[in-house]
């Protein structure tokens, strides 16, 4: 396949999936010496128009892992994608504990829309409930592995065509995925859908907070006020320069504290060509 440019298309609500994609975009487009381009659907303005690209594409696709699935408030979203034919790596990043059926998901996903996957990869990033499990990653020894990936994937871009299959990634049949439930100690369901996050003292009504919400869902004349749903993606918390954003949720605490305690260890990087 001829590839004449290279996008990095995520979402990233803290920062860890745009880190991942653009290094392998940039290092590979550097090594195809093409053009790169970019587009960041983290925002909901982002989501409204129809994303399309074209065969001699070579599309570097990022979302997170939420609940061992790519999140399902994109699902709609992604569904209005257009392949026409680019060559596709789906790339997903999980918070140190497993990426279970996400990067098979985004996978198939992308292959109804059109495109090509014929490389993929799950890299580990900081997870969005917490700032000590899997600190700091994608860290430096991550970015090299995804420039050498990079480099790999433009060399295999070059054999790839509308025949090639998709690459063969871990995890279920679509019938069979389901979402991974946390339970506490009697084994009982642990549900923080609702869970949202309060707003304490320090809060000097700067308005970040709403502005980088990925749902739209924080009021910017009250931000403590939430017009929409919360999907725990850190984002508000994280970046809210007075720390003023917390959860007190029980349920919310207990199942922080059991994937803080629960996976301690450094998760691999898995890549696939």
């Amino acid at each position: 396949m001829q590839i004449n440019r290279v996008w990095a298309v995520y979402w990233s609500a803290t920062g860890t999936t745009k880190r991942v994609v653009k290094q392998i975009a940039e290092r590979a487009a550097q090594a195809l010496d093409v053009p790169l381009a970019e587009y960041d659907f983290t925002m909901p303005e982002a989501r409204q128009d129809v994303l399309s690209f074209a065969a001699d594409d070579l599309v570097i696709f990022g979302t997170p892992t939420y609940a061992g699935r790519v999140p399902n408030v994109l699902l709609k979203y992604l569904a209005t994608v257009q392949g026409n034919g680019a060559a596709a790596v789906p790339v997903v990043l999980f918070g140190n504990r497993a990426f279970d059926d996400s990067l098979i998901e985004l996978r198939d996903i992308l292959a109804d829309s059109g495109f090509v996957p014929f490389a993929a990869a799950a890299f580990v990033g900081e997870h969005s409930f917490a700032t000590t499990l899997a600190a700091g990653r994608p860290d430096a020894d991550d970015l090299a592995l995804a420039a050498g990936f990079a480099a790999q994937v433009a060399a295999r871009v070059q054999t790839v065509d509308a025949d090639t299959p998709s690459i063969a990634v871990p995890g279920r049949a679509r019938e069979e995925r389901t979402y991974y439930q946390p339970r506490d100690r009697a084994g009982n369901p642990v549900d923080i859908r609702k869970v949202k996050p309060k707003t304490n003292e320090a809060c000097d009504d700067c308005g970040l907070c709403a502005q980088v919400c990925p749902m739209g869902s924080i009021n910017p004349e009250n931000v403590r006020e939430f017009t929409g749903i919360c999907i725990k993606c850190g984002a508000c918390v994280k970046k809210c320069p007075k720390g003023a954003k917390y959860y007190d949720d029980p349920g919310y605490l207990y199942h922080k504290t059991e994937l803080e305690e629960g996976y301690r260890r450094r998760a691999v990087v898995s890549l696939f060509l």
